[in-house]
């Protein structure tokens, strides 16, 4: 199955810069799904995240492009979807059946 996971992850697959410049992730195969762990805080952003925290985890594909799953921030689990366009990502999160959602854009890092 984590065969399955690399080949499904090679176009999410890689370290991606969140529009703020404060985060970058790294997306790859955690067995038979995708996570995305922090791999780099900017200096005194104030963020309670920690690098090697797992910020996305269970992501499935769900379409040509994008995933679904689930991400962890501020102690709290987000129902979340990852969708992919070039080299731009947008993630999106939300919580309480779609009551309350956040949105972010990110950038591959070479």
């Amino acid at each position: 199955l984590s065969v399955t996971a690399s080949c499904r992850a090679d176009e999410l697959a890689g370290t991606w810069l969140r529009e703020n410049g404060d985060v970058r992730i790294r997306f790859e195969p955690c067995g038979d799904t995708i996570c995305g762990i922090i791999v780099w805080l900017k200096p005194d952003s104030g963020s309670s995240a920690k690098v090697g925290q797992h910020l996305f985890y269970d992501l499935r594909r769900d379409g040509k492009n994008s995933w679904a799953g689930k991400a962890a921030a501020n102690g709290s689990i987000y129902v979340s979807k990852v969708s992919l366009e070039g080299a731009s990502l947008n993630t999106s999160g939300c919580i309480m059946t779609g009551l309350f959602c956040k949105s972010m854009n990110w950038t591959r890092v070479p």
